[in-house]
This record gives C-alpha cells, sequence and structure tokens, in this order.
C-alpha cells in the first residue's frame, strides 16, 4: 500500500511540475526574449469592429479630439494574440489604444514616444511604475476616466519631447520599437514570476527523469 501513496504522490507531482510549465513557459519565453512578440497592423479606422465592450471608451476619446488609426495584434510566442484599437492626437503627440483585458474588461492606455528613444505610457488600470529620468515613464491611474488620464498623460510629458509619426503605421511601429527597447526592462519585471516559475517546474521534472529525489533523500 505504502508503494501505491509513494507512486500517486509521485506522479501527482509530476502533473504540478507539468501544469506549471504549461502555464508559465510563455512568460519564461517572454522574460528572455522580450522582443521576440510580433507587432503586426491588422484592420485600417474605416474597417476596424470594435468589440461593444470598448464602445463607451471610444466615444469619450473621439470627444477629447483623437481620430481612429486601426487595429494591430500583439502576439507573445507560446500565447495567442492580443488586439488593440488604435487613435491617435496628432496635434498633442499621444496615441491612445483600448484592448480588453483577458478577464474581458475594457483597457485603455495612452503612449507617447520620445526623442530619446524613450516612452511615456498612461495607463487606466494597475501598472507598475517605472521611471527612467528623460527616457522613460510608465504607470497607471487604477479606473480614472480617459479625461482625467489624458490631462495626467500630457503633464507627465512636461519637458519631453515627443517623436515619430502619429499615424496608424507610425503606431505599429512604436509598438515594435517598445519591445525592442526600453519596453524590455517592464517586460522582465511583469514576467519574472513566471519565469521561477517555470525553472521550477523544469528542475522538478528533470530531477525525476534523471532519477533523483527531490529533497536529496
Amino acid at each position: 500500500m505504502n508503494v501505491f501513496i509513494e507512486l500517486a504522490t509521485v506522479l501527482a507531482g509530476l502533473g504540478l511540475a507539468v501544469a506549471l510549465l504549461f502555464l508559465n513557459a510563455w512568460r519564461a519565453w517572454l522574460f528572455l526574449f522580450p522582443a521576440s512578440v510580433r507587432v503586426e497592423p491588422e484592420d485600417p479606422a474605416d474597417q476596424m469592429e470594435l468589440p461593444a465592450e470598448l464602445e463607451p471608451l471610444a466615444s469619450r476619446l473621439q470627444a477629447l479630439g483623437f481620430d481612429a488609426l486601426g487595429s494591430h495584434e500583439e502576439k507573445p510566442r507560446l500565447r495567442r494574440a492580443t488586439r488593440s484599437y488604435d487613435y491617435a492626437h496628432p496635434s498633442e503627440r499621444v496615441f491612445a489604444t483600448l484592448h480588453l483585458s483577458p478577464e474581458g474588461l475594457p483597457r485603455l492606455y495612452f503612449l507617447t514616444p520620445l526623442v530619446s528613444g524613450g516612452f511615456v505610457i498612461t495607463a487606466g488600470y494597475k501598472r507598475t511604475a517605472l521611471d527612467i529620468p528623460g527616457r522613460y515613464r510608465s504607470g497607471g491611474l487604477e479606473d480614472a476616466p480617459p479625461e482625467r488620464l489624458f490631462r495626467a498623460h500630457l503633464k507627465r510629458l512636461e519637458g519631453l519631447e515627443p517623436s515619430g509619426t502619429f499615424t496608424w503605421e507610425g503606431r505599429v511601429e512604436t509598438g515594435r520599437s517598445w519591445y525592442r527597447g526600453l519596453g524590455q526592462k517592464e517586460v522582465r519585471r511583469q514576467n519574472l514570476t513566471g519565469l521561477l516559475w517555470a525553472v521550477a517546474a523544469l528542475a522538478i521534472l528533470v530531477s525525476a527523469f534523471l532519477g533523483g529525489k527531490p529533497g536529496g533523500g
């Protein structure tokens, strides 16, 4: 009986390790290779099919002077793509992007690329603050309405010089530049826990297949 209990315990441990590896492999890959995320244009503004959940935010953006640009997708390896819907306020040098969270909640963030190669990002949801003086400012005001969020973004742009063209093509290139450049620091911070879980799961599996027993017994 003890043999069966021990076997069941081992199999349960292996199953848990496989599940952890399956759930976190994409995060580990993203931590190691943030530039591997593909950013591709999808539909231009006149063909963009906005989900109903995002329509109220889109209306408020347009009231603030934003124009629709089109949609794009961001596709990490080993993960389904996220579709985003882009707007721009060329005179203020600001992009606005709408998307749905994994839970289906509406999300909005403002984005401005800088001459320094950096970015300013202001999100309307929880986002860890990160500040590299003169080059990168990222953070969130959770549940802030678009009008307040826009004012906060413009305030955070003071003293910095925006760059780029505020067109659909410019927005897609800005997304690619973020993953190739200073955005990598933030991507790694967001996915460090996933990397650690994946490494732990892999260590358990390697130990089992090599005939060792976790814990050194």
